[in-house]
This record gives structure tokens, sequence and C-alpha cells, in this order.
């Protein structure tokens, strides 16, 4: 049995935030004490466990309460959805990121931007010894076993859309050989 006080110290929540989730009946504590205080289970420390791994993946409230009273492949259909989401956004963000780059204009900002260009990316390969025909097969082998991290991967290097569906066609057309 747990104390609200002890449920908030171990998740790292305050105790206005487990009433919160009490009042939208996201965690409910299963019984009160003899003074009328919340007390939480096992059931409910790990429901807990399981909003917290969810908060982590940064789904809402709504959507956890979802995931918790979902059956089978609905869990999946969540998650998802929540995961589609994400690749969406991270796109968006490469995209800002590959553009403040440009306006900004510098070389010496690259090196610490933790972003990479097309260039700098064919150089690392030419240097490491890869020609035409290997890069061409690390594409083939990049679009047949992961074609939307091919995709994510060459947005994050700054290719645009019309650049990135040949490159991706090239590959393809390599599965052939």
């Amino acid at each position: 049995m747990y104390t609200i006080g002890q449920l908030g110290k171990h998740f790292g929540l305050s105790r206005s935030t487990l009433l919160y989730y009490d009042k939208i009946s996201l965690l409910t504590p299963s019984g009160r004490s003899d003074a009328n205080y919340r007390i939480y289970t096992q059931a409910d420390f790990d429901r807990m466990s399981m909003i917290s791994v969810y908060r982590d993946a940064g789904l809402a409230l709504d959507v956890i309460g979802e995931l918790l009273a979902a059956k089978g492949g609905e869990t999946t259909r969540i998650l998802e959805r929540r995961l589609n989401k994400l690749n969406i956004e991270i796109s968006e963000k490469r995209q800002q990121q590959q553009l403040i780059v440009q306006l900004l204009g510098r070389d010496s900002l690259l090196r610490s931007s933790r972003v990479m260009n097309k260039e700098q990316w064919v150089s690392i390969l030419r240097a490491s010894g890869m020609d035409d025909e290997a890069m061409r097969q690390w594409h083939i082998e990049f679009e047949r076993d992961l074609p939307e991290v091919h995709r994510d991967f060459l947005e994050s290097i700054g290719i645009e859309a019309p650049e990135i569906e040949a490159i991706k066609a090239w590959s393809k057309e390599g599965r052939l050989i």
C-alpha cells in the first residue's frame, strides 16, 4: 500500500498532479485509510508506472487514458498514430534546422550545429574509400531494408523532396541488379 506522498515521491509528481489524475479518472486510488487518506495498491502503482512511461513518450493524458482502457490491437493503433505524428514533427524540425543553417551561412557553425549536409556526407563516404558504385549499393541496401528511414536520413542532410524521390527510384532500380 502506498500513500499519495509515497507515490508522488517515487514518480517525481506533486500531490496536486496525483489529485488531478484522480479527478480525471486516470489514476484513482483503490481505497481510503481510516483517516480517509487515499491508499494506492500495487495495481495502482503499476498503472502509474504505465502512465509515467506513456508521459515520457510524449502522450497526452487523454490518449494515455485511451491506452490504459484499450484492448489488444487498439493499443498498437494508438501508439502507431503517435509515432507517425512524431515522424512528421521530426521531419519539420530537420527542415527548420537546415533552413537556419542556410540563413546563417557560416561554415564554422556547421561544425558545431550537429547538422550535416549532402556535400559533407558524400565527402565522408569518399574519404572512407567509397566510390560511386559503393555509394549506390549503400543506397540500395538502405532503401530495401528501411525505406522510410532512408527518406528520413536524406531529409536530415538537407536534400529536397524531388532529389529524394530520384534517389529512392534510383535505389529501387538497383534491386533488379
